[in-house]
């Protein structure tokens, strides 16, 4: 067990989005009504894959552990956000707060390198069709997995160790609605730059490395859709790809407006508008980009509903 330098410091306050009860009322049913529709809509997704067995393709793999990712680092924050918007204790444990942020770094840190992993699946679906299948094993879209959870969990690992270095001289109020590194950092009393160039180092490395590899894949299919003379073909090559290249904007846009930037650059206000919509609202997003966008996962939903309502008949 690493020990903690808490320094006096037995617990955080999270001091939240805002002081008024009625605008932490309506927060809490927005955040509430947000959080369901992303359980059911990551929940949904993983059940509709693993139930129809049409599905069990390495595209529709990626997309069962980008639900499972979404789920996990929204429930990581969700939650207790929901619980600090209706009480007036607005703490959380010194353990708790680290707890949180390892989870968060690691879940986020593995959907960097997931997303990375699913655009490489669509690189060779577009660039290579006919050795798809031989490219795509099993055994290759397992190493991808774990090679995602495995720099996702190095790059935790990192940050907490850094973290553990941190004194806290009696100042326990964190100006975010969760344990966030750059609020906590904040909150440091002893000289924290080469920590802070660390983590800096190793979070920009997450997000520069699978960004550059997203990237390169996308210029690669681009160029593969210009060369198709159709336009019906070139409309069906992007098509396959488009929800990915929604969510992945989306996704690395607010990631580095947020992370890729000094403790100095640290701006409350931006800051949290940018942390509300990539750790509660993204992971609602995702699943309704992938369904609404994706004719197969429409007519996989209608497969699975039909089975039961044929299985419920003949019972």
């Amino acid at each position: 067990m690493m020990r903690w330098n808490s320094t006096s410091v037995p617990d955080f306050v999270l001091l939240g989005l805002t002081d008024s009860e009625e605008t932490q009322l309506v927060l809490f049913l927005l955040f509430l009504m947000i959080y369901l529709v992303t359980v059911l809509g990551n929940g949904g997704m993983i059940l509709t894959i693993r139930l129809d067995p049409q599905m069990h393709t390495p595209m529709y793999f990626f997309l069962t552990h980008l639900s499972f990712l979404d789920l996990s680092y929204s429930s990581v924050i969700t939650p207790k956000t929901l619980q600090n918007l209706l009480t007036s204790s607005k703490s959380i444990s010194f353990l708790g707060c680290f707890t949180q942020m390892y989870y968060f770094v690691l879940f986020g840190g593995t959907e960097c390198f997931l997303l990375s992993s699913m655009a490489y699946d669509r690189y060779v679906a577009i660039c290579s069709p006919l050795y798809y299948p031989v490219i795509m094993s099993t055994r290759l879209c397992y190493a991808l997995l774990a090679g995602s959870y495995t720099f996702g969990f190095v790059d935790s690992t990192v940050n907490a160790v850094c973290m553990s270095r941190l004194h806290f001289c009696n100042y326990n109020v964190i100006h975010h609605f969760f344990c966030d590194t750059s609020p906590v950092l904040a909150l440091s009393c002893n000289d924290i730059h080469d920590l802070e160039i660390t983590i800096f180092i190793f979070g920009g490395s997450t997000l520069v490395l699978s960004l550059i590899s997203v990237c390169g894949s996308y210029v690669f299919i681009l160029s593969t859709i210009l060369k198709i003379n159709s336009s019906a073909g070139k409309q069906k090559a992007f098509s396959t790809c488009a929800s990915h290249l929604l969510g992945v904007t989306i996704f690395y846009s607010t990631m580095i407006f947020t992370h890729l930037k000094p403790k100095e650059s640290y701006s409350l206000g931006k800051d949290q508008v940018a942390s509300v919509f990539y750790t509660i609202v993204i992971p609602m997003l995702n699943p309704l980009i992938y369904s609404l966008r994706n004719k197969e996962v429409k007519n996989a939903v209608l497969r699975v509903l039909q089975r039961r309502q044929s299985s419920r008949k003949l019972i």
